[in-house]
């Protein structure tokens, strides 16, 4: 037995022994390490970093900073001792490593660049810290954890057939759109900031990488490229700092309206250990799961609310009355009879108590006793009320900001704007009637908060819809709370009181939904809109209607965007739809309407509609969607579908297609084109499919539209232009 214990502790030995010497090798001046798909190579001469991965990734020569308020930039190359250094590690994402790569001078002031990947997982963590040796206090503006650079011969390659980059705005502001661009050396350089998150991946494969920041309470945070040739960038910084003004120079999506809005800098965290935003990074065969992991880590670390029972249903007054309810198109006799018609739809009833959500309004017409009594006429139907309201921004003459007080307080408004360094206010939406900013810290904002949410709780409101929430992070020169530095720290510090505030007063069985807003923090809402409003017409581009708020242009945000639908909340919100028109908009043809319902059901959103019911086409029309079992059965418990063509670039004429796999398969395909026809091919592998006979079945009507024979690889849709389809396939052997 001896002799076996023997050898089988040797064998033991031989495979710790093989795994340490796969985990970490010292060659010349570089010490390599295993992490997830990769591994890393420190130079401890020239003190950076190479990130190279099994995808075919590669980050070299890569460096840390800080910009530094009394002294300048500190690069970790530029520092001449270098050390690095392993620990183990244990926290709530398991079991882990962590690498910490330290860089000091000879005067005391020390980066520590940290790495931690953990056990299961196929992500990074990665952070950098700033301390002086003296423990003196230091400060910054500007901070990164990785930075790829042509000046210190950085590289990033990204070595595929069709390398495409993706560029998110800070918000969903002004009809922003997410950028999908793909490059190569003959075209036009991309340059841009990407904000809290960006993907690089390859449309034929999906090999990607997703690069984001984990953390919301301080730091704005950027992720800066310029591309070079075809699947390599020259610039690829992940930095905290992403301050960025509008410049109504440039176009909407490349700086004119996809920044933070900010008019000063980004605020300065003083400290005696500076903290970059804690930043996820990871490269695998699908970006698609990468995205999700991202998610994951990210509720992991922060939280998330959930929702228990079935996903609200609602009605919203804006797409009928529009802002404040000042022109009485229905409000509030209109409401009523749309009280009356919704409680005649059997199956959204069936799914539970459909939400008659009071939108932006005019306190004189919407009273508390007016939206009690809508209230109650609701409940008896067997109904819910719905309440607005926005926290940190208010809308006012320009001229009037001097003399007006705050309402629901006696505090002057003057006092309660967030102002520049000339001590001027900040406008969020410039104009002679403008919303300004309020300062989140500021004692009089609690109790306009206060006096929102006592008036939602007194008209006994189940659902609350918060707006214009990006007022809040702007940066200031000073908040009321001096501990508070920077606008996303005064954001968080909103958005936390604020949720503290709905639960006190109201309990925590309210649905919260985020409108305008930074997607980012995230855990106080259960869902947020996707894309800025949604008019329901197909393409910004079509004669006779608002060129912004289309179906198109909301898709080209939401394709990349589904997976945040069971992470960072329980749905998504695509807005609500209209059965005929918009406001004042021109009608809808039938199709237009269909298509619309099809994306909210592709992005698992949340079910919202905005129609006059009082109209007897959107009556008929509403009965024939809204009331439909299929329809409000999906809606009971919506789901994100995976997608396979996603959008790219800004054009209208994008044709996309999604699966589902679930309790059934569905399937579906847009194709937004004005002219051209798109047959969307669905590989069964790769969605899912085991072998047999299906039918293809409209997701609508039930019926029978193709087959699936077993010997099949896959199948194909056929989208006509200006149409979308929604099928569902029926084993049938």
């Amino acid at each position: 037995m001896k002799k076996y214990f023997i050898a089988w502790m040797i064998i033991c030995l031989s495979v710790i022994n093989s795994y340490c010497e796969v985990q970490s090798k010292m060659t010349g001046d570089v010490k390599s390490w295993a992490i997830p798909n990769g591994k890393l190579l420190f130079n401890l001469k020239t003190g950076t970093v190479d990130y190279i991965y099994e995808n075919g990734v590669k980050l070299q020569n890569t460096v840390a900073y800080v910009d530094l308020v009394s002294s300048g930039l500190k690069t970790s190359s530029s520092l001449p001792i270098h050390h690095i250094s392993e620990q183990q590690i244990k926290d709530n994402f398991g079991s882990g490593t962590r690498l910490i790569f330290t860089h000091t001078d000879k005067d005391g002031l020390s980066l520590r660049q940290i790495f931690d990947f953990y056990q299961g997982r196929q992500h990074l963590q990665i952070r950098l810290e700033v301390s002086h040796k003296n423990g003196q206090l230091l400060e910054t503006r500007n901070i990164s954890p990785l930075c790829v650079m042509n000046s210190y011969a950085g590289k990033s390659t990204f070595p595929w057939a069709n390398p495409t980059l993706v560029d998110l705005p800070f918000d969903n502001d002004n009809w922003g759109k997410l950028l999908a661009q793909t490059w190569s050396g003959s075209a036009k350089k991309l340059d841009g900031v990407s904000h809290e998150m960006a993907m690089i991946y390859d449309t034929d494969t999906y090999k990607g990488l997703v690069v984001g920041s984990l953390e919301h309470d301080f730091w704005k945070t950027g992720i800066s490229y310029l591309t070079a040739h075809k699947g390599e960038l020259s610039n690829f910084i992940v930095f905290g700092g992403a301050a960025r003004p509008d410049n109504a120079a440039l176009p909407a999506n490349f700086g004119g309206n996809d920044g933070t809005h900010d008019v000063m800098p980004h605020g300065s965290m003083l400290a005696k250990v500076l903290r970059s935003p804690l930043i996820f990074l990871e490269a695998g065969d699908d970006f698609r799961v990468s995205n999700s992991n991202f998610g994951h880590a990210e509720v992991q670390l922060m939280g998330r609310l959930d929702w228990k029972g079935n996903a609200p249903m609602y009605w919203n007054s804006f797409s009928v009355e529009g802002v404040l309810g000042h022109e009485r198109v229905m409000m509030p006799k209109g409401v009523y009879q749309t009280i009356d018609f919704i409680k005649g739809m059997d199956q959204w009833n069936r799914q539970g108590k459909p939400v008659i959500s009071i939108d932006s309004y005019d306190q004189g017409i919407y009273s508390t006793k007016v939206l009690r009594q809508i209230g109650d006429y609701a409940r008896a139907a067997g109904q819910e009320i719905g309440f607005y309201c926005s926290p940190f921004s208010l809308w006012t003459w320009s001229n009037n900001i001097d003399n007006a007080l705050l309402p629901g307080t006696n505090v002057p408004l003057r006092d309660v704007i967030l102002r520049d360094d000339k001590n001027r206010p900040i406008p969020f939406k410039d104009g002679e009637w403008g919303a300004y900013p309020m300062d989140p810290t500021h004692p009089a904002t609690r109790l306009s908060m206060i006096n929102q949410i006592e008036k939602a709780h007194a008209i006994g409101a189940k659902f609350i819809k918060i707006d214009f929430l990006t007022a809040g992070s702007l940066e200031a020169v000073r908040w009321y709370d001096p501990k508070v530095r920077s606008g996303m720290q005064a954001y968080s510090y909103g958005m936390k009181l604020f949720k503290h505030l709905a639960d006190s007063i109201m309990g925590n069985d309210i649905f919260i939904t985020m409108a305008i807003s930074p997607m980012f923090p995230h855990q106080y809402a259960h869902t947020r809109f996707v894309s800025t409003d949604v008019h329901s017409h197909l393409r910004d581009s079509q004669p006779g209607f608002a060129h912004y708020g289309s179906t198109a242009a909301s898709m080209i945000t939401a394709s990349h965007m589904g997976w945040v639908q069971g992470t960072l909340w329980p749905y998504t919100n695509m807005d609500n739809l209209v059965m005929r028109k918009f406001q004042k908009h021109s009608d809808l043809a039938e199709n237009e309407v269909k298509v619309r319902l099809i994306s909210l059901i592709t992005m698992g959103s949340i079910l919202g509609d905005g129609s006059d019911y009082r109209d007897s086409l959107s009556s008929i029309r509403a009965k024939k969607y809204l009331n439909n079992p299929a329809v409000t059965q999906f809606f009971s418990a919506p789901k994100a579908f995976v997608p396979l063509k996603l959008s790219a670039g800004e054009s209208m004429d994008q044709q996309l297609s999604f699966y589902l796999k679930d309790k059934e398969i569905l399937v579906s395909a847009f194709n937004f084109e004005e002219n051209r026809p798109f047959d969307a091919v669905f590989d069964l592998q790769k969605i899912g499919v085991e072998s047999g006979t299906y039918q293809i079945l409209d997701f609508f009507t039930g019926a029978k539209v193709g087959e699936i024979a077993d010997k099949d690889r896959s199948f194909s849709l056929h989208v006509q232009a200006r149409d979308a389809v929604l099928c569902r396939l029926k084993k049938i052997k």
